[in-house]
């Protein structure tokens, strides 16, 4: 279906969502009051329902300690319920006229020390400061995004409300609940650590294969060979099966280390990745 014929079918569908926590944030700011379905560069305007932005925030699990940045802020509401929780946030907004409405309801809440918004282009920030990224975003904006998501710091928190990352599994979905009429479902990824390519343990050679946060391969010891399985990569997090041991490790970069148990015994190991 064609973006433009889509955002339009958007349109019919969300207007339910302004019954569900937008009137209270559509507050005029010189004379400015949006309407939802408006068009803007890349997508309609739609509110996320308040019940959804507090799950998506609860989901991440943020804290004082991050920065949380949205990506298509519109009227500030995410970025607004953020700061209201003691978090430093930011919202990037291509309508200027919605950037100044944002700007006035976070001096309205109380919270435009915490609380910035910016005119920019989506696609032509840097964004890679955040420690939690949000989005309302059509899964093929998404999926453009992509590729610089997967750079961003490993352990970093990325929320969508309803779309998705193309083929990227999420690693949670919630759905919003009471509160929330349309559009109520929130997906998390956590970026992985990169860890393809040979690493060396020890006398043994471990070659990882890895798909987002997915990982597979094999461990060699001498002439024996043991498959790699149940791999994931959880933020800067390792952990797989192999020849009867549980590994789990912390990525640094080159290196790795942690633990493995096989029975009843923990042995300490280390690797570092081989020059490529």
């Amino acid at each position: 279906m064609p973006l433009r014929v889509l955002t339009r079918v958007l349109a019919v569908i969300c207007v339910a969502t302004l019954a569900t926590g937008g009137q209270a944030w559509a507050q005029s700011a010189a004379g400015y009051t949006p309407q939802v379905g408006q068009e803007g560069k890349d997508v309609v305007w739609v509110p996320t329902a308040q019940a959804l932005v507090d799950r998506m925030l609860d989901m991440a699990k943020a804290t004082p300690k991050d920065y949380v940045i949205d990506l298509g802020s519109g009227d500030g509401r995410t970025v607004i319920t953020a700061a209201k929780r003691g978090i430093k946030a930011h919202g990037i907004e291509y309508n200027p006229e919605m950037v100044e409405l944002a700007k006035h309801n976070a001096q309205a809440e109380g919270v435009a020390d915490k609380a910035t918004f910016i005119k920019a282009d989506i696609f032509e920030s840097d964004f890679s400061q955040a420690t939690v990224l949000t989005l309302f975003l059509l899964t093929e904006l998404n999926i453009r995004l992509r590729p610089t998501i997967l750079t961003m710091k490993p352990g970093t928190r990325v929320v969508s409300n309803t779309f998705s990352m193309g083929d990227w599994t999420p690693d949670e979905v919630v759905q919003a609940g009471e509160g929330c009429s349309s559009f109520c479902r929130a997906s998390l990824w956590i970026v992985p650590a990169p860890v393809e390519g040979t690493w060396q343990v020890g006398q043994s050679e471990l070659v990882l294969e890895q798909k987002y946060q997915m990982i597979a391969g094999k461990l060699r010891t001498g002439n024996v060979i043991a498959p790699i399985t149940n791999g994931k990569v959880t933020g800067d997090r390792i952990a797989f099966t192999a020849g009867g041991a549980q590994y789990a490790g912390v990525v640094n970069g080159n290196s790795i280390e942690g633990t493995s148990q096989a029975g009843s015994g923990e042995t300490r190991w280390q690797a570092t990745r081989a020059a490529k």
